[in-house]
């Protein structure tokens, strides 16, 4: 009888759980996974050498496309490194709406890994409600920026504006009724604070949802439990960071270790696995967005109470208002040199990491003085994640390698960078 060998198959890049574009090489003996050998590449972008024939602004929106499902915060790093070069002072306005802005997508971008992570393991019905929540998420980010996903609403010295007065509301038409269309406009009539106010007062109820439909699930369960355990050591060597660090234990969150804008001022939970496996981090994620709630509900009522400007007053770095730009020749010259030159920021380097929804996101940026970055060098969660790859898949399932990548909440933009 002829030798047994181990043989070689591809997961990806077509396959509907390989999150796009990863190609993930598996060597099985039967069906347990031996060896997992990813391979990157597909998606290449060039974000990081783009930069370097951008302007400091122009680069901005390229920052949005690194991460699709999270868009907002991966602006916030490159915003923040840039403020620290350019020694601008952000108003405390824009600091709250950033803040509560990089909340909002931590609970729309773990919506999205919880739903298409049971999705991948076999649980159809999950997706269907996170993507009923992302729904009023994405039109938040659309009332805010004018479109639902890549914003570019972050600019360095504060934000684009300030948030707005009122909702776009549903129409009739030949699919939704009178009775329909004000049902779903009841919490539509106010303001855009208003709006997220009602969500995040709904949203404990659809977090039970969630925990009703997946947590105490048996099959469930036996899909996530004891798969692809990382100890707390292991789990720092390799570089994790974010959930996947928490998930194993270790209470390292950017937000309360390195505070950066308000983060300091605002009361919230740093939630922590006990096992490392994908069960444990299924949950701290499940937490995370309880304590996201948390923090949009303080930024609501502070913003609330304090209006104010939400850009620097630095015409060299922020265009002027409109009105002043129309009726001033000074002005005007800003607004023409920053749009078709744009800013020059003084020589020196800086790196600021903040805690992205995915884990530590880093940006560093080199200025040599001119109006483009020297150097734009980005640090994402996904690489380190994904090099994790082959040990957490070793010794498991060939149908535990899709547990693992979706515990993983991966996103190629990042890696192909």
């Amino acid at each position: 009888m002829a030798d047994v060998k181990n043989y070689t198959i591809n997961f990806g890049p077509q396959h509907p759980a390989a999150h796009g574009v990863l190609r993930l090489v598996l060597e099985l003996d039967g069906e347990v996974v031996v060896r997992a050998d990813p391979h990157i590449g597909l998606l290449h972008r060039g974000t990081e050498k783009l930069a370097e024939t951008r302007t400091w602004l122009q680069t901005l929106p390229y920052m949005d496309r690194l991460d699709y499902t999270s868009m907002i915060p991966s602006e916030h790093a490159y915003c923040l490194a840039v403020e620290r070069l350019l020694g601008v002072e952000v108003p405390l306005r824009a600091q709250y709406i950033r803040v509560m802005m990089d909340e909002v997508t931590r609970i729309k971008n773990h919506l999205l890994n919880i739903g298409t992570h049971a999705l991948d393991i076999g649980a159809m019905t999950m997706v269907l409600y996170t993507f009923r929540e992302r729904e009023d998420l994405f039109d938040v980010l659309e009332a805010i920026t004018g479109i639902r996903m890549h914003g570019a609403y972050y600019r360095p010295g504060g934000v684009y504006r300030d948030l707005p007065d009122q909702m776009p509301k549903y129409q009739e038409n030949r699919f939704k009724n009178a009775q329909t269309v004000k049902e779903l406009n009841e919490a539509r009539n106010g303001g855009l604070l208003d709006f997220l106010e009602d969500f995040t007062n709904r949203f404990p109820v659809y977090l039970d949802e969630y925990h009703t439909l997946l947590t105490d699930n048996r099959i469930w369960k036996q899909r996530t439990v004891g798969i692809g355990v990382v100890s707390p050591e292991r789990a720092l060597q390799l570089g994790f960071s974010g959930a996947m660090l928490r998930g194993s234990g270790v209470e390292w969150d950017l937000r309360k270790k390195q505070p950066y804008e308000v983060y300091d001022r605002l009361d919230f939970d740093i939630p922590v696995g006990v096992n490392g496996d994908t069960y444990d981090r299924y949950l701290v994620r499940m937490e995370e967005m309880a304590q996201a709630n948390r923090i949009v509900k303080q930024c609501i009522d502070w913003l609330r109470k304090n209006p104010g400007p939400v850009i620097t007053d630095d015409h060299k770095v922020a265009p002027p208002r409109r009105e002043k730009m129309k009726g001033s020749m000074e002005e005007l010259i800003h607004h023409f040199k920053l749009f078709s030159e744009g800013m020059h920021v003084p020589p020196g380097e800086a790196y600021v990491a903040i805690e992205h929804p995915k884990g530590e996101m880093g940006v560093w940026a080199v200025s040599d003085g001119a109006n483009k970055p020297y150097r734009i060098k980005l640090h994402t969660a996904g690489i380190p994640h994904l090099a994790a790859t082959d040990e957490m898949c070793r010794g498991h399932m060939l149908a535990d390698a899709t547990a693992v990548i979706g515990t993983i909440d991966l996103v190629l933009g990042d890696v192909d960078r």
